[in-house]
Formats: C-alpha cells, sequence, structure tokens
C-alpha cells in the first residue's frame, strides 16, 4: 500500500503533534528543524550544558535575549551557577493543566506527567489562594453563567466585543476584577480595548469549575516534545535536525513538496509550523492572493518580561502554587498589566533544579515593542520583584541568581479584536498551517497543540 506523503516544516509543538498524529492515522511523515533540537520555542535545556554563548545565540534565534541578571550573566556562567536546573527559553506553565496534552497523548496511548496549581491573586499586603473563593463563585456565577456556557454562535457575535465593554456591562467588584484579570492572562495582551470577549470566554469557559486551571509537565517541555519524536520515530515518521527547509514548492495551486539544499522532497501534504510572519520567505508570495499576503505581513505577536528565580529556600505553603498580579496605571499600552508569579517549578517533583535550591517562574505581559524599550523594562522588573516579595519578604538574602529573559514573540500572533488569526487552511492547496500562529483554541502552548488536532481531524477527512 502507498502511503499519503506529508512533510513538517518546524518541530515546534504544533509540528510534533501533528506529526505523532498524522503518523497513527498512517500517513508517512517527515518533519525538517533547522535547530539541532526539538520544540521550537517550547524548549526546556539543560543549565549543565550550555555556555553563555550558546544560551544567547539560542535566545537570539527565537527573538529573545537576557535583559537582565543578578549576578551579570557573563558571571552566572563562569561560575557554573545553572548547574543541575532545566531553564525554559521563556514562561510555559500552560492554561487547562495540561488536559489538552494528556487528550492528545490519550490517543497515542501514552501519558505526561504535571505539576497543576489552581491560581492565587497577589494584593499590596498578601494574596488570596484560590483567586475564588467558594463565596465569590456563587456571586458571580449566576452573572456570567450566559457567557460561560454559551455556544459558538453566541462566542462568534462576542468576537467583535471588546473586554472594556463587556468589563464596564458587569460593573465593578470581584467580578470587574476577573474580567481584568483573566483576559489579560488569556490572551498575553494587556489592552482590554483589543480583547476579543468571544475569544476570552471560549477559552475560559471552565473559570468557575473548580478544576485547577495551570500545570507544567514534569521534567521541563523537553519530557513532552521526546514523547512526541518517540512515537513517530517509532512509527515509523522521519525527523531532520540541522535541516533547514529552503522552499515550499507549489505547482498549479497545490504544494507539492519542499526543497531542502539541493534535494528536493515531493509529498502529497505540506504543513508549517513556522511563523507565519515567515511564511512567504519560504513559499512564493505570487501564489497567494494580494490581501492574504498583505494580512499575513500586519500580524504581530505578543511580548512578556519573564525571570527565573534561583532561592535557597521557600516557604513550604507557597511551593507548588501559582498567583496572578495586576498592577494599574503603569504607562504600558492598555494602562494596566498583568502578571504571574509560579512556584510549580518549585516542587521537588518538577524536577527543574538541584537537590535544596527552588526555581520560580514568572512572566509580565508586554507589547513586542515594549520589550525593546529599556526603560519600560525596568519598570516591568521592578513589578516582577516587587510582587515577589509581597509574598517572600526576605527574598533577597536566600537568592542564588535571577534571569530576566524578554521574549517578542511569546505568542505567535496576538488573537486581537481587529486582528483575528489566520485559518490553518492556506489558500494554497495541501498546504497547511499550524502553531500558536492560526486560529485554533488557547494560546501559546494549546493554541500549537490544538491546531495540530484540527488538522489531523480534516485530514482525516480525506
Amino acid at each position: 500500500m502507498i502511503r499519503i506523503k506529508v512533510d513538517i516544516i518546524g518541530a515546534g509543538i504544533g509540528g510534533l503533534t501533528a506529526g505523532a498524529l498524522l503518523t497513527k492515522q498512517g500517513y508517512q511523515v517527515t518533519i525538517f528543524e533547522k535547530e539541532s533540537y526539538l520544540g521550537g520555542r517550547s524548549l526546556s535545556f539543560n543549565g549543565s550544558d550550555i555556555s553563555v554563548e550558546d544560551y544567547k545565540k539560542l535566545l537570539a534565534r527565537f527573538r529573545m535575549n537576557v535583559a537582565f541578571s543578578e549576578p551579570d550573566i557573563n558571571t552566572i556562567f563562569e561560575k557554573n551557577m545553572l548547574d543541575g536546573y532545566k531553564l525554559d527559553l521563556g514562561y510555559h506553565a500552560i492554561g487547562g493543566a495540561g488536559s489538552n496534552i494528556n487528550s492528545v497523548f490519550a490517543e497515542l496511548d501514552d501519558n505526561v506527567d504535571f505539576v497543576r496549581s489552581k491560581v492565587g491573586q497577589i494584593k499590596k499586603d498578601g494574596f488570596d489562594f484560590p483567586f475564588l473563593s467558594c463565596i465569590d463563585k456563587v456571586k458571580v456565577f449566576p452573572k456570567i453563567f450566559r457567557l460561560l456556557f454559551a455556544g459558538e454562535k453566541t462566542m462568534k457575535r462576542l468576537d467583535s466585543v471588546s473586554m472594556t465593554e463587556t468589563v464596564k456591562q458587569y460593573g465593578p467588584g470581584k467580578m470587574k476584577e476577573i474580567l481584568e484579570v483573566f483576559s489579560r492572562s488569556i490572551t498575553t495582551v494587556n489592552n482590554l480595548d483589543k480583547i476579543s470577549t468571544g475569544e476570552v470566554f471560549r477559552a475560559q469557559k471552565n473559570l468557575l469549575s473548580g478544576s485547577k486551571p495551570v500545570g507544567y509537565p514534569v521534567g521541563g517541555m523537553h519530557s513532552v516534545t521526546k514523547k512526541f519524536a518517540d512515537y513517530i520515530t517509532s512509527n515509523g515518521g522521519k525527523i531532520h535536525l540541522n535541516t533547514t527547509v529552503d522552499k515550499i514548492l507549489i505547482k498549479d495551486g497545490k504544494a507539492i513538496g519542499v526543497v531542502v539544499g539541493d534535494k528536493k522532497y515531493s509529498s502529497d501534504f505540506v504543513v508549517s509550523n513556522v511563523l507565519v510572519q515567515n511564511l512567504f520567505s519560504l513559499a512564493d508570495e505570487k501564489y497567494f492572493p494580494k490581501e492574504y499576503v498583505k494580512y499575513i505581513k500586519s500580524l504581530n505577536g505578543t511580548g512578556s518580561l519573564c525571570a527565573y528565580y534561583s532561592l535557597k529556600k521557600i516557604d513550604s505553603g507557597l511551593v507548588g502554587k501559582t498567583f496572578h498580579f495586576i498592577e494599574h496605571d503603569v504607562g504600558v499600552d492598555g494602562g494596566d498589566v498583568v502578571g504571574m508569579i509560579d512556584f510549580m517549578t518549585s516542587s521537588p517533583n518538577s524536577g527543574l533544579s538541584p537537590s535544596g535550591s527552588f526555581l520560580v517562574q514568572s512572566y509580565i505581559i508586554c507589547t513586542p515593542g515594549e520589550t525593546r524599550d529599556k526603560k519600560t523594562l525596568k519598570t516591568l522588573r521592578y513589578l516582577l520583584d516587587k510582587n515577589l516579595k509581597v509574598l517572600i519578604p526576605g527574598y533577597k538574602q536566600d537568592l542564588n541568581w535571577t534571569i530576566y529573559p524578554t521574549v517578542w514573540h511569546l505568542d505567535g500572533v496576538a488573537k486581537t479584536i481587529d486582528k483575528d488569526k489566520p485559518d490553518i487552511t492556506s489558500p494554497v492547496e495541501n498546504l497547511y498551517l499550524v502553531g500558536d500562529c492560526v486560529k485554533a483554541p488557547g494560546i501559546g502552548f494549546n493554541c500549537a497543540l490544538n491546531s495540530a488536532s484540527i488538522l489531523a481531524d480534516m485530514l482525516k477527512q480525506k
């Protein structure tokens, strides 16, 4: 039997998930990855095995850099202070506590272990954990019941309603606080005028369900990407690392393969897991409608300033927990800013730090432009440290080191009220797009994962 061939460009989460699911369906899958490792931006690396030069180059390739560090980044590496740690490129707590991931792995007869947490809220003089008490749920649930459980028809209507309008409709108090914080954390956009109400409620229908809303894979992101890769290769698929695709072959309006160096690979379907803004570096734009080309080139990502804190000790009451915070009138796009401080990675079960040390990861939302503004970054750094200090007043005296990476493609494309993400199906027949740049539920990791699941369902019908 002749197997249908699929070439996938990029071994990020979207590409690996698509590869695994299509391999299961019987497709002959080949993945081409330009880097020497799996995962794309969803990457955990071993701090014991990387030099400062390689770390800086790694970040640069993913449109990142180290904005600040304590002590300076060269000293951290010279003194081998990262030995025994596993770090991500950026912040990677996963919404839904890994339920989407394990729904996919259930199809592959596998499972990923997660550290899971409810979400608390940092206040000026302490914190609430969880964010919503039982009394809060009783009070706010009737107000948004219709939205939480509305069908897709209603959600599509609400796609054109800004969160600014929705917040005004529901008035002051806890409901306003919930909408302001969670809408920003769901979309990684601070400006409520740009956030779609439909997108927020579509992604957060389980807001009041009592389930733990965030999780982090035990052993880091590598534990996820390795499982996908092992499934693909053990079932006849191929993954070529250090292999750059130079061109997507298109003939008579159809994608028919890819070019790698001086070699052509023919295929029945081509799946791109690169940033959609880079699509036309691979595919000649003459094959696409002019309006589509203009639209794709106009898309922007989301940004953030992250922080990784290594501490000698942490109050046991914080280990495994995750907290949101909101700061008002900061001077960023939208005025207010939301961030998260995550102690799931400090849990001994996470396997991310050496014995006797605790790793805390955090991030604060900003725009890609703001990630390039040193003054804004200094303000955001102050806010991250300030909120950690609320939780751990004396954290400075127990600090081993801190690294603050900034990223201007936290999410490949920002889903905003005026800029929808592109469809998985491209205007070129048999050319598909997956990843966190395309139209699929969730943001970041979940968007990439869900886009691949949707694609696998689409191709199942062919």
